[in-house]
């Protein structure tokens, strides 16, 4: 083992050495990115997205022959009329971000060369995201659409044909982009911004209210390619929004009152409700579909799936996630943590391990994002295999359309991950009813039995009341937190759920049909 260490460790020195030497700097592949970035910057700067200097763009030197972490970084500088940018103004940096060449500094009136501001938070993605570019936008669509909600941390939109241009969406789906609040000084950024990418795993940009967008990519053409679809989903937000027409809804119109009138007979939805979020077990799902169909199947193929897939980068982090969750649990005397080796113990002692540890998890039907996280990729195999279909309820489609119709925006909040829900609900025998649905919560909001998750929700919905939103479960708990937070509560009665204490006093239903 000391010696391969040793060996791999000769290796990578050479290889820095190698792509840190003068030669490397100067030569082909570092100058056609040079170039690469000045023609962007141009591109960009007749777009309106870094004009007055503002602004910037980072690509890694693409070379086969270099692993994608230990890339050099090109970088534009900061402060510079990005229109008229040449190839010798651009920063190289080593893959941990410090400095290898600086540009020569040129004669009045032209400032001394300064690393973008940018650098930082250029950093998070290649780091946490492993990006080969990032492009940090001032675009007006891009300030304006955080603007529209002052109250909202996260901009969302669905059904339409640009969002296919975003990485890991299509059609159908809603787009969800988080916002940060913007701060005087840009590097201040950086450490909201990596609270960002954490909390929303399949983002690929931020934007920072009243200032712009930070847009990623493998690649400076999915990088390139994404920021020009965001801008367009932004501006055509903006204009809707003029328009007085919905963009968040699949339908993009306005709701005429006499189409409410018509649906909602003996006025059984108010219309002052713009909201409905659900529960899944229980709720819309039977108890059993999870227990019985959902959980065995996740438990059966821990191994299959750890093998199938062990060296992929998803699986690498649910790897990780684990690890940091069965560390926890060792440390506080969890009943039924293993130890999981390290990985040069090899690849079945540590498969072997997971499973120990995962096989505990579900059988201690334990909430935590480690274990939801690689179950929803389990699923997900299961789904695009036809191994598995999702249940529903047979009034939950219904009531789903019948609430769309009315112009009420519909959520799911489950401890089940976000992955797992959108499989759930995109493949039942009444079709795909993610068309119904507005947007997912998990874990990540926080437990379902504390009411700051809820006033999280609260405040990603961008209501002007808590009690424009209904939330419904069949759990005492989780509704006892809900209403602390000042949401509109229904407990769900359906067969095969838990009792609830006497004389609880709220609401309860057995179909959606009376909602």
């Amino acid at each position: 083992m000391a010696a391969a260490s040793a060996t791999q460790l000769t290796v990578n020195g050479a290889l820095k050495m190698a792509t840190t030497s003068q030669a490397y700097l100067e030569g082909d592949k570092v100058k056609e990115t040079k170039s690469l970035i000045a023609e962007l910057c141009r591109h960009f700067y007749n777009q309106g997205w870094v004009s007055g200097t503002g602004g910037s763009i980072t690509i890694k030197v693409h070379d086969e022959s270099v692993p994608k972490s230990e890339q050099l970084i090109l970088m534009s500088p900061s402060g510079v009329q990005k229109e008229r940018m040449v190839d010798e103004d651009m920063y190289i940096m080593a893959s941990d971000g410090s400095i290898l060449s600086a540009p020569v500094a040129k004669p009045t009136p032209h400032k001394p060369p300064k690393c973008s501001d940018c650098a930082p938070l250029f950093m998070k993605a290649y780091q946490m995201r492993n990006a080969g570019a990032v492009i940090h936008s001032h675009g007006m669509e891009s300030c304006l659409v955080t603007m529209l909600n002052p109250l909202a941390k996260e901009f969302r939109i669905t059904h339409m044909e640009m969002i296919k241009g975003i990485q890991g969406h299509g059609y159908y789906d809603e787009l969800v982009v988080p916002i940060i609040e913007n701060t005087a000084y840009e590097r201040e950024l950086t450490e909201s911004l990596a609270e960002a990418i954490k909390a929303y795993p399949k983002t690929t940009a931020v934007l920072v209210r009243n200032h712009g967008i930070y847009v990623w990519g493998d690649s400076w053409i999915s990088a390139k390619t994404q920021s020009e679809c965001y801008h367009y989903l932004f501006d055509a937000a903006i204009k809707l929004h003029q328009l007085g027409i919905d963009w968040t809804t699949p339908a993009h119109g306005p709701i005429q009152n006499a189409k409410i009138s018509a649906l909602a007979p003996n006025d059984s939805i108010k219309p002052s409700r713009r909201c409905i979020v659900l529960d899944i077990e229980g709720t819309t799902t039977p108890i059993s579909f999870v227990t019985d169909v959902l959980f065995p199947y996740a438990r059966n193929n821990v191994g299959r799936h750890l093998d199938a897939t062990y060296d992929s980068a998803e699986t690498k982090q649910d790897i990780k996630l684990l690890r940091a969750q069965v560390q926890q649990d060792l440390e506080n005397g969890v009943a039924g943590a293993v130890c999981i080796p390290a990985d040069d113990a090899g690849k079945m002692e540590v498969i072997a391990a997971l499973v120990a540890n995962v096989e505990a998890m579900i059988k201690a039907d334990r909430k935590i994002t480690a274990l939801k996280e690689l179950q929803g990729h389990i699923w997900q195999t299961g789904f695009q295999n036809n191994e598995l279909e999702g249940l529903v309820f047979d009034d939950v489609p219904a009531a789903l359309e019948k609430w769309t119709a009315l112009g009420i925006k519909v959520y799911i909040y489950s401890s089940g991950s976000r992955l797992a829900q959108r499989l759930l609900f995109g493949h039942t025998k009444h079709g795909d009813l993610r068309k119904f649905l507005y947007g997912f919560f998990d874990t990540t909001v926080g437990n379902k039995r504390e009411t700051k998750s809820y006033a999280e929700i609260t405040a990603s919905l961008g209501v002007d009341n808590p009690s424009e939103i209904l939330f419904v479960t069949d759990v005492y708990q989780e509704v006892t937190a809900a209403k602390a937070a000042g949401l509109d509560v229904i407990i769900s009665i359906r067969p095969g759920n838990g009792p609830l204490p006497d004389n609880h006093r709220f609401r309860t239903v057995k179909s959606f049909s009376e909602i």
